[in-house]
């Protein structure tokens, strides 16, 4: 039950904050974030299972993030939805023009964030609602979780209120990662309706979760500021032990290769 909260402010300096838990199963094999040997100017971690990411940006100031949406069914032989994260960072596209590509139906069921520097998109291969998809995003803060983007989901409604405060006080990467570690579970009346048992929504309702088997593995904090990015991941290990943190700091390098839609 990944969470990204977000707040985008594109005339600003600061165009981009992220916080974002990645959940998943603990023996799942994964690589801490690191630029990629293949791919010099790719940040992110690495599922080591399928190959692609879940959340990452590059030198030249793309960011992209996918979380799974949460359906019945799936294709029978679904592509790695990480490899949406991997191949938008590793092109040169608009992030409008990109999502417009995907097969959609080729892939179990994702949301997806897109910023190409200048455009945040969003996209989904099961959202429906009154606005079609893709779509650009406008300015303000948000939640995004396994439903669609402005599911009235406790820990996005939270947390898109908590990161708009904090980019508000122009916070630093350790205030990000700080309210991600938020464990505490909402009220019953405030847990999302979908014919699930309430134990399993108690249990994956908070925004930090704790489990042996499955929990979050991983805290990001991303900042766009001033021309800098500012990238750091905190793991976390079973029954929510804190494992490694990595940090990093550098310019973004401008580029004018880069298609708009």
């Amino acid at each position: 039950m990944c969470l990204i909260l977000f707040n985008y402010r594109p005339e600003s300096a600061r165009p981009l904050v992220v916080a974002a838990n990645r959940d998943e199963f603990h023996v799942r094999a994964t690589q801490s974030a690191d630029f990629w040997p293949e791919y010099p100017d790719l940040l992110a971690g690495k599922d080591l299972v399928a190959g692609g990411t879940w959340l990452g940006c590059t030198r030249t100031g793309r960011f992209a993030a996918l979380t799974n949406f949460s359906q019945d069914t799936d294709p029978s032989v679904p592509k790695s939805r990480g490899s949406l994260v991997h191949e938008f960072l590793t092109s040169t596209q608009g992030a409008l023009a990109y999502a417009e590509t995907i097969d959609g139906p080729a892939y179990a069921g994702f949301n997806l964030l897109l910023f190409d520097g200048a455009q945040l998109a969003y996209a989904s291969n099961i959202a429906t609602g009154d606005t079609a998809l893709p779509r650009l995003l406008g300015p303000g803060s948000y939640g995004l979780s396994n439903a669609e983007l402005g599911a009235a989901w406790p820990k996005c409604i939270d947390g898109a209120d908590a990161i708009a405060h904090l980019a508000a006080a122009n916070c630093g990467i350790d205030a990000l990662l700080a309210q991600l570690t938020d464990s505490s579970i909402p009220a019953d009346e405030r847990l999302p309706n979908r014919q699930r048992d309430l134990a399993f929504e108690r249990r994956v309702a908070p925004c930090f979760i704790v489990g042996d088997d499955y929990g979050t593995r991983a805290s990001s904090a991303v900042i766009f500021d001033n021309g800098h990015i500012y990238f750091s991941e905190q793991t976390y290990l079973a029954a929510g032990q804190v494992g490694e943190r990595v940090d990093f700091e550098f310019p973004q390098r401008n580029t004018q290769q880069q298609e708009r839609a």
